[in-house]
């Protein structure tokens, strides 16, 4: 069984949802990047997403791209983050570690290779952001070769088509974003998710993670109310590990109240109906 198998599992008998922290790599340096993925576990986290610095994350919004230049300019390269994951790994042998990127960090390294190189750092799922559907098969097919999942978004606006290739092709969970545009804080949380997670469970396609401005506690009640399996805040945690400069115990703090919200809504119905 899989991480990302056996983490829905035993939430799912908890009647809890996932929460996911996401987190650049390599910022600010990567002896702090290392404690902060360590603030993240100590606060409860379920599951991590991280990034690798990227001088173009056409996906993120400032506060992640800021994340990426601070990372850059402390030298931070793709071998670097790989090392600081297997030490991660070694540390936290449960957790499910995703990694977020683009498709020319991967054509750099070869695409083979990166999956290769990312499964055995220790790392569980890729999910690469500028890849459309229809580009996206050998991608999985180079993810099953390494024997990690590959990890596909979603949206409500997405065509039906397209949300079948998605379930066909995609493993681990499904990205589904919560708003148009780039990752980012955001004050109200929008959902219309509904219908997006019922034809994703109907397409039997990996469980529905929310993300893209999941900032607030209650964002993570309506989530996982209206039926999201999990939910993956990023930006907000970027920003407070930012302006808490080295100190974790606000990352770990923040990251605790957030995971409380997944067990603090009574409508669970098909939270984990693909675990």
């Amino acid at each position: 069984m899989s991480r990302y198998a056996a983490m829905f599992e035993r939430l799912g008998a908890r009647g809890e949802g996932a929460f996911g922290a996401f987190l650049m790599l390599g910022d600010p340096d990567l002896p702090a990047s290392g404690c902060l993925l360590d603030a993240l576990v100590e606060g409860g986290v379920d599951m991590i997403e991280v990034g690798i610095p990227f001088s173009d994350p056409i996906a993120d919004g400032p506060v992640i791209q800021a994340a990426a230049n601070r990372a850059r300019k402390a030298g931070v390269r793709v071998d670097d983050c790989f090392a600081l994951l297997a030490e991660f790994r070694r540390r936290h042998p449960t957790i499910p570690v995703g990694i977020l990127t683009y498709a020319n960090i991967l054509a750099a390294r070869g695409s083979h290779r990166f999956f290769a190189d990312a499964a055995a750092a220790g790392a569980d799922s890729l999910l690469v952001a500028d890849v459309p559907t229809l580009e996206a098969e050998p991608y999985a097919a180079a993810a099953r070769a390494a024997g990690i999942d590959l990890v596909m978004i979603a949206a409500p606006n997405t065509p039906g088509q397209t949300l079948t290739r998605i379930a066909h092709l995609g493993t681990g969970y499904t990205y589904c974003v919560a708003r148009l545009g780039v990752t980012g804080v955001q004050d109200k949380l929008l959902l219309e998710h509904q219908h997006l997670f019922a034809e994703l469970r109907r397409l039997e396609a990996p469980p529905p993670v929310l993300g893209f401005g999941i900032s607030t506690t209650e964002h993570v009640r309506q989530a996982i109310a209206a039926g999201a399996s999990g939910v993956i805040c990023g930006s907000a945690i970027v920003r407070l590990a930012a302006e808490a400069g080295g100190s974790t115990a606000r990352v770990a703090s923040f990251v605790s109240a957030m995971k409380a919200a997944t067990r603090a809504t009574s409508s669970r119905e098909g939270i984990c109906s693909h675990a």
